[in-house]
């Protein structure tokens, strides 16, 4: 998928074309667009820092992301990163990818909200954590060219996108509060859950049972 100005191509390959039909079945049209297009400025950034990487395990990584957002995971008492790396897991490993390959998409996607240190791993790793950062939260967002932007955005678009996020991350995680304990996440639950207590790191070393 193309647009007339923009040379990002998605992955043509019978795990692609199926990653793709498995997302658009199961979540809504704002993660799925939002997961395209994450996959769309990772391949860009990638460019950008020169960066070798293996497109299919990029899309793959990109669109399976924000799977763990999905009702059928609000209870499971893990962070949605993990629900959604465990569920591309599932995926890559019933199409026999190579464990390696396996372990490089479950990393990318458990780390993606956890900056700082994915930008020092594979480049698939690096790569959907900078197309989430680029799309949510604007990093780096005169790295990509005002046309390359529009054309993504053309394909993909992304109405009311700040709102329309934001209560997406807080229903995914609303019910699991105990998992946002040091991570971002923990600023959406402060601003948009009334009663919401943020775990305090301190507090946790000090009140834990060693004496001293």
């Amino acid at each position: 998928m193309t647009g007339a100005d923009l040379d990002v191509k998605i992955p043509d390959t019978a795990l692609a074309r199926e990653a793709t039909r498995l997302v658009r079945d199961t979540t809504s049209d704002l993660i799925y667009h939002h997961s395209h297009r994450v996959y769309c400025f990772g391949t860009l950034q990638g460019r950008n820092r020169g960066l070798g990487f293996d497109p299919e395990l990029l899309y793959i990584g990109a669109m399976f992301h924000d799977l763990g957002l999905n009702e059928e995971f609000h209870d499971s008492g893990r962070r949605f990163e993990v629900d959604s790396a465990d569920e591309a897991k599932r995926f890559l490993q019933a199409h026999d990818v190579p464990a390696d390959s396996v372990r490089r998409v479950w990393t990318a996607i458990a780390l993606h909200t956890t900056p700082g240190i994915p930008e020092f791993m594979e480049p698939e790793i690096a790569l959907v954590t900078a197309g989430v950062e680029y799309d949510v939260l604007g990093i780096g967002y005169d790295d990509v060219s005002d046309a390359d932007r529009a054309a993504i955005v053309a394909l993909h678009p992304r109405p009311d996108f700040k709102r329309r996020i934001l209560e997406a991350f807080t229903e995914g995680i609303r019910s699991k509060p105990e998992t946002t304990f040091g991570n971002v996440k923990a600023d959406v639950l402060a601003r948009y859950v009334p009663g919401f207590e943020r775990g305090d790191f301190v507090d946790t070393i000090l009140e834990s049972a060693w004496k001293e």
